[in-house]
């Protein structure tokens, strides 16, 4: 049996993909509310199929949720899958969760098992935890512990558990490694590639994949920034890069920039480790990519505030997005929102508008305008912002919309939509690193 502690959205989907692959699996939370939804089928928050998934293994028998360690502690292999956000008062991870996990769950380990951790963390955790689990665990150093780091992305999460990309197995020994591998058989047994590692490297390649990305991301955003002072084109430049298979297209879009609730957190994460360790100089760009990833959001505010005349005071800005990206109802740290809180800031009045992601923001930032509707948000809008890249909005009729608006202002800060088709229905369309598009273009005579 297999045991996931921790169900926020990395533990119901692991959980979940768990049972899919055979395994009996018990799901521990302290939340009683989120236990009793998640025992009735709700999934509290949005993730395309993991409803079908979590109903569907409720109904066969293979998976159940508990607030009780002392139940969840009887499984052979227990997964960790609570949250590490970024310290209050720093950069630093913050593991008081994980000690939270070890401390409440060791004193029922009774008999050898294995302990896997799948969240970010600062190299050198793992030991730490595993030395903490050898003193409060009755069972000692038959207790072992592992470290199989998560590489799900939101929006595609059932997909990422049941058909990674490959496996990262970092074990203190033998006898974790045949344990992981029973767990991951059909996985493995499809072709996946697998790791293996001792636990500081295992540790080291999620951080470094986290970074990576930021990096190929922020890279981009920067080249926009340049593109913006020399009147290149962003879109151009980034279509003829993802030619290079040095390169890639993938992850490799500029505009408003990442968000969410890891990548951020986690590379700010690894440089404190770093200067910690005694090397931050090695990783001293990591600061840089956080300051280009955050200026997107102040470019994109300043297209805006071009096009309301220079003050947002008296105006309306229809705010297209409020999930950190599409495909979720994830609000952590949304580029959206921040825009649409500088705005508000600043006396403008703003409509946001989400397909998912509604209830979330309204919780997080009451004080801000919401519109039930595409349409509804845009009625009377002196400018439109698209901040998160929706197929909704991708397909969105610039006619229709243009009838609707006070004035046919957008800033497309995904370079989403067909430029030339709005640009043809009237709209002063702007976006970042497209300073050729930025001219305003005369409503048609009608």
């Amino acid at each position: 049996m297999i045991s996931v502690v921790g169900c926020g959205y990395l533990g119901v989907t692991h959980a979940a993909g768990m049972a899919e692959l055979g395994h009996d699996v018990i799901a521990v939370d302290v939340d009683a509310a989120k236990i009793s939804a998640l025992a009735s089928g709700r999934v509290p928050f949005f993730e395309p199929g993991l409803d079908e998934l979590v109903g569907r293994h409720l109904a066969s028998g293979r998976l159940r949720f508990t607030t009780s360690y002392e139940e969840a502690a009887t499984a052979d292999v227990h997964f960790i899958c609570v949250g590490t956000p970024q310290q209050s008062n720093g950069t630093s991870a913050d593991l008081s969760h994980l000690d939270a996990v070890v401390e409440q769950l060791g004193p029922h380990l009774v008999s050898e098992c294995l302990v896997v951790g799948k969240s970010t963390v600062p190299v050198g955790t793992a030991a730490r935890l595993a030395a903490k689990l050898h003193a409060v665990a009755p069972a000692g150093e038959n207790v072992s512990v592992a470290w199989n780091p998560e590489f799900l992305s939101e929006g595609k999460a059932i997909s990422d558990t049941l058909h990674p990309e490959r496996l990262v197995l970092g074990v203190p020994h033998a006898r974790a490694e045949q344990m992981l591998r029973e767990v991951y058989a059909r996985i493995i047994d499809a072709g996946v590639p697998v790791v293996v590692a001792d636990l500081p490297t295992a540790e080291v390649i999620k951080s470094a994949a986290n970074s990576f990305m930021a990096t190929k991301l922020s890279f981009i955003n920067a080249i926009s920034e340049f593109c913006d002072a020399s009147g290149a084109d962003i879109t151009v430049v980034t279509q003829a890069l993802a030619y290079d298979t040095r390169i890639g297209g993938k992850f490799f879009t500029s505009g408003l920039g990442f968000g969410g609730g890891c990548v951020s957190k986690d590379i700010r994460a690894l440089l404190a480790r770093a200067d910690e360790l005694g090397v931050g100089h090695a990783l001293a760009f990591l600061a840089e990519i956080d300051a280009v990833n955050m200026r997107c959001r102040d470019r994109v505010v300043e297209l805006l505030r071009k096009q309301c005349g220079g003050s947002f005071t008296g105006r309306r800005i229809a705010v297209l997005g409020a999930a950190f990206k599409p495909g979720t109802d994830d609000i952590r740290d949304s580029p959206a929102l921040h825009v649409a809180n500088v705005i508000h800031r600043e006396d403008g009045e703003v409509a946001v508008y989400d397909p998912r992601a509604m209830d979330n923001a309204r919780r997080a930032f009451p004080e801000l305008g919401y519109a039930p509707t595409l349409l509804d948000a845009v009625r009377g809008a002196d400018a439109v912002a698209l901040l998160t890249d929706w197929d909704e909005f991708a397909v969105a009729d610039p006619y229709l919309l243009g009838e609707e608006v006070k004035q046919r202002n957008v800033v497309d800060a995904r370079h989403l939509l067909d430029t030339a088709g709005w640009q043809a229905a009237g709209w002063n369309y702007a976006a970042p690193g497209r300073p050729a598009l930025q001219q305003r273009v005369p409503a048609p005579s009608i």
